[in-house]
């Protein structure tokens, strides 16, 4: 995280379901009360995901709660589609990586960034349960071996 940004939301089981290999920002298409219910930390990304369509990235199943002060009439969907705005080479490589490799793109967080609204999206491939299972393992005799480390300074 880089001087300059808040973290609104972000998705702490991306990194337990799935292998980061790589991460892009990515900016959002918002409406103001959009705009307004993230600044107020009012969103969900625990079952968002990514989706090209017509070579165009669109994030799904985004939750960004009502903004109450804009009144019952001027409310957004709280899941619509949003369009997330990269670079067209961005694209291109990422349309390529997930086509053919069977790669999926996860949204990681949402934060502000000089006042815009970015999302940092990950290329990542699924874990299998007994992968998660190893990692386990490993963070544990990690955790004792650094305990042992400590006592004996």
């Amino acid at each position: 995280m880089g001087a300059g940004e808040k973290t609104v939301v972000s998705n702490r089981r991306a990194r337990k379901d799935y292998e980061i290999l790589d991460t892009y920002e990515a900016g959002l298409v918002l409406l103001g009360t959009e705009v307004k219910a993230l600044r107020a930390g009012n969103a969900n990304l625990k079952d968002a995901y990514a989706a090209l369509d017509t070579n165009e990235l669109w994030l799904r199943n985004l939750y960004i709660g009502p903004y109450p002060p804009a009144g019952p009439n001027n409310q957004h969907d709280p899941e619509r589609v949003r369009k997330l705005l990269l670079q067209r080479r961005q694209i291109d490589r990422l349309i390529g990586r997930v086509i053919e490799k069977g790669l999926t793109l996860v949204p990681l967080r949402i934060y502000f960034k000089k006042g815009r609204a970015k999302l940092e999206l990950a290329v990542g491939r699924g874990r299998k349960q007994h992968d998660k299972r190893d990692i386990k393992r490993r963070e544990a005799a990690d955790r004792e071996i650094e305990q042992a480390l400590r006592r004996r300074r």
